[in-house]
């Protein structure tokens, strides 16, 4: 039986250490697979320890995608314009000393 090489993008269990990982690339050439664990810690393997752990096929775990979520303002997109709801703060009220291109007389 041809052993089929792993898949990008699915995730498998290490029957050893019951740890769950998904596959990020695999390279047919070189013969390395490189995967990623829940916690975002990033791994890779050869072909010959790839086959030492014996990995079987699961379903993404239903928090695969906590390490990796942002809250708050760490969400914002830098690249969009930031539209705060209230313009008038403690920084509103001061005045600069001297404005460029404004000419006292």
């Amino acid at each position: 039986m041809k052993l089929l090489g792993p898949r990008v993008g699915q995730w498998y269990q290490d029957l050893q250490t019951k740890t769950a990982f998904e596959v990020v690339a695999w390279d047919p050439k070189t013969l390395l697979v490189e995967t990623q664990f829940i916690d975002g810690e990033v791994s890779e393997y050869d072909l010959d320890s790839w086959k030492e752990l014996q990995p079987i096929s699961i379903e993404a775990p239903e928090d695969w995608r906590n390490p990796y979520e942002l809250d708050g303002e760490e969400s914002h997109d830098p690249d969009l314009p930031f539209h705060p709801e209230d313009w008038s703060g403690p920084l509103s009220d001061i005045e600069p000393e001297f404005m460029i291109g404004v000419e006292e007389y």
